[in-house]
Parts: structure tokens; C-alpha cells; sequence
């Protein structure tokens, strides 16, 4: 049996003890954070337009997060073959920001001194609200981190300037995001329907480099050409909008909108990005959980950042590991491992046999790297054209030209 804790100490089951963010330690002392990740509430909603609530995500969330925290040296991922968020993955979860009602000012500040202290103990900031505008002292705080691209997950574009006074709701950030020196791009995926920024706010954003997309582009180019939409070697900051999920499987919002997205739409973008970017900062928003009796909304939100958490450090290690990440297309992958089971011969993605030996070569370092889940940056996408292996950027420029987009391939012409 593998050595996962189950043989000793308690059981710990979800329903026991202390909700901390997936029953990881609190550290109350923000001047003694030491580890890898570290989860900071801000449970804010001041800055809502309609419905309120939001103020209690931080500890819904927190406490639908111990659904997921079974055993004690990583989640094992059966699809992926990989053992996500290992016991050498620290994760620490430092408590809420002090929120100061009717202050937006004073609130923000102290979410800004919470997220500044993550940053100074060189550990990834992830903050739950709280509604929309608690992003805007998230990126306050990486004045001094260098430049950022912001990714944002959301049905809303939250890029008004100014109305009736108000420049720091929830409508605000991603236009007070566009005006920092060192935001270098916004990339905005799942915008729709009816929200606040009027047609001049698209207008601004669109002149100020950002690149809007709804949710109905995003399926049609597929999580691959999605991410690749991102500037190569930016480093990113991501912000999710829970109500960029369609209401049907996360109802616990404030201002829900039909038409979003589902769980792996959005979680396949979050893979492509974790293995092609380094990802500096997190934060998900707007659940509110009152509205979902269910408690599905939580769960969502929960399962999306432990998740998310799981990639960019399984991407990471891959890295450290000098093997890199090969950017694959999860049904092309499943078909592959299929392929390379044991006492199947090698065979292509398509069940066909390799068309070179380099392919044959390919495959072999497949198996090596598959027991571990890591994967690696020399992949062929075309065996009958190809006289060497090529790298990873060379690969998806082919592949872009030939209109595969960016995946690993064992097509042959």
C-alpha cells in the first residue's frame, strides 16, 4: 500500500475539525508565512450592483474545500494519470483580511496588505471573495512584482471608469487593472450578455489591448487556440468570476448569467495556461453562498482552485525537472495513454503504426515519463515530414501553419 497516512495518526475526515482551506494549516501571523501557497479570505461585497451575499464565500468555500481533503500526499487524478499537489506542496491558509463596513477604502487596503505579505514570503496569493472589486487591491499589491498579464474567467467585462462617483466596485476592476504600468494585457474569456460597461467601456478596452472573447468563441477555438491567444512568456495573474459558469451548475451568485460555461470548458483553458505560463497570482469571486442551497456553487469553486493549484505546480515540477511540458489536448492525451497501455503495442493516436522510427522513438520516451505524469517539450507532429524532433515552440508554430493548433500529434500527412 502507499505510503498516503492512512496507516496511522487520525482519520481526519472531511466533516471533522477546523474548516481551513482544505484542512491546510492556519497561520495567523502574516509576518511567518513559509510555504508554497497561501489562501487569504476577503470577504468584501460592498461593491455589488444587485444582489449582496458575497461577503460569505471565503468561509463557504472554505468549507466545501474539505470535501477534497482525503488523504494526506496529494489527490491521486486517475484521468490524468498524475498525483496533483503533493505532501512537498505547502499550502497554508492565513485567515481574512479585516473588513471594515461601509469603508471600501480601509477594506481594500488591509486585502492589499494581506496579499503584499504573500508576495514578501515568495509564496502564490490566492484570495476568495468577496465580490469583484476585492481584485483590484489584489493587483494593487504586485506594484513591485514586475510586469503581469491578467486573465480573467467571467460573464462580465467589469471595465466602467467612473459612474455617480463609483471608480472601486465590483464593475470597476478589470479598468482599474488596464490602467497599471505593469498590467502588460487583459485576455477576457466568457463575456456575455447584459452587464454594466456600457458599449464605450468594450470600446476602451478593445483600444487598450484587451482581448474579449465569449464563451461561444471560446468553445469554437477549442481550450488549446484559447490559450494560445496569450502573449508567450507573459507571466499571469488569474481572476475567476464564478458567475462565468452558467447558472445551472453555480447558482450561488449575485448576478447570475445564463449561457456560461461548464466545469471543464474552464478547467481545460486553466491546464493549457499552467503549462505554458508562470502563474503569480489567483483569485475567485462572487459566490454567494445563500443563493445555492445545494451547496454546488461552493463545491465548483472550491474543486476549480484546488485543481488549478494541482496544475501549476505538477506543471512546475515538470519544469524543475528539465522535461518541460508538452501542451496536449486532454482527448488526444487519453487516446496516446490508451495506446502505450501495458500489453498494447506502441502504436499511434489514431491505433495506426508508428510512420517512423522517430515516432517509435517518441513513444518509448512516452512510457518513461507516464508512470510519473510529466511530460516532454520534443514532440512530433508530423512522423512522414520530420528528419528530427523539434522543440516545443517550433512544434506549435508548425502546427498553428498546418491549422492543428497546438497540441502533441503522432498525424502523419
Amino acid at each position: 500500500m502507499a505510503d498516503h497516512g492512512y496507516e496511522g495518526g487520525r482519520l481526519d475526515l472531511p466533516f471533522v475539525g477546523i474548516s481551513t482551506f482544505g484542512k491546510r494549516p492556519y497561520v495567523g501571523d502574516w509576518s511567518a508565512v513559509d510555504a508554497d501557497v497561501a489562501v487569504l479570505g476577503a470577504p468584501f461585497d460592498f461593491g455589488t450592483q444587485w444582489r449582496p451575499g458575497a461577503r460569505f464565500g471565503p468561509r463557504g468555500v472554505r468549507e466545501a474545500s474539505t470535501l477534497f481533503s482525503f488523504g494526506h500526499a496529494g489527490a491521486y487524478d486517475h484521468e490524468d494519470d498524475a498525483i496533483y499537489l503533493p505532501g512537498d506542496v505547502r499550502i497554508v491558509d492565513i485567515g481574512d483580511a479585516d473588513i471594515v463596513h461601509t469603508d471600501t477604502v480601509k477594506s481594500h487596503a488591509n486585502i492589499k496588505a494581506g496579499v503584499r505579505a504573500i508576495l514578501a514570503a515568495g509564496a502564490l496569493p490566492v484570495t476568495i471573495g468577496g465580490d469583484h472589486s476585492i481584485n483590484i487591491p489584489c493587483i494593487d499589491a504586485f506594484d513591485d512584482q514586475g510586469d503581469i498579464h491578467v486573465l480573467q474567467i467571467d460573464a462580465h467585462l467589469d471595465f466602467v471608469d467612473e459612474r455617480h462617483g463609483v471608480r472601486f466596485g465590483h464593475g470597476n476592476p478589470m479598468r482599474r487593472a488596464a490602467e497599471k504600468p505593469y498590467v502588460t494585457g487583459l485576455t477576457q474569456l466568457g463575456i456575455r450578455n447584459v452587464g454594466s460597461t456600457a458599449k464605450e467601456g468594450y470600446e476602451d478596452a478593445r483600444a487598450r489591448g484587451s482581448d474579449i472573447l465569449l464563451v461561444r468563441q471560446v468553445r469554437a477555438l477549442g481550450p488549446e487556440a484559447t490559450a494560445a491567444r496569450i502573449p508567450n512568456g507573459a507571466r499571469i495573474y488569474i481572476t475567476i468570476d464564478i458567475d462565468a459558469f452558467c447558472p445551472s451548475i453555480a447558482p450561488g451568485t449575485g448576478t447570475p448569467s445564463h449561457g456560461g460555461f461548464l466545469y471543464y470548458d474552464v478547467l481545460e483553458i486553466l491546464q493549457e495556461v499552467a503549462n505554458r505560463h508562470d502563474i503569480v497570482g489567483i483569485d475567485l469571486v462572487e459566490v454567494a453562498p445563500d443563493y445555492d442551497q445545494s451547496g454546488s456553487t461552493t463545491i465548483l469553486a472550491a474543486q476549480v482552485l484546488l485543481n488549478l493549484l494541482g496544475l501549476i505546480f505538477h506543471a512546475r515540477g515538470a519544469r524543475r525537472a528539465g522535461l518541460g511540458v508538452a501542451v496536449i489536448a486532454p482527448a488526444l492525451w487519453h487516446r496516446i495513454k490508451a495506446a502505450l497501455a501495458p500489453g498494447i503495442a506502441a502504436r499511434d493516436a489514431l491505433g495506426r503504426e508508428p510512420a517512423t522510427a522517430q515516432a517509435a522513438v517518441l513513444v518509448k520516451r512516452l512510457k518513461g515519463v507516464l508512470a510519473t505524469g510529466r511530460m516532454i517539450p520534443a514532440v512530433i507532429a508530423d512522423p512522414g515530414r520530420q528528419d528530427q524532433p523539434i522543440g516545443p515552440d517550433r512544434q506549435r508554430q508548425q502546427a498553428r501553419q498546418r491549422g492543428h493548433g497546438a497540441g502533441c500529434s503522432f498525424l502523419s500527412a
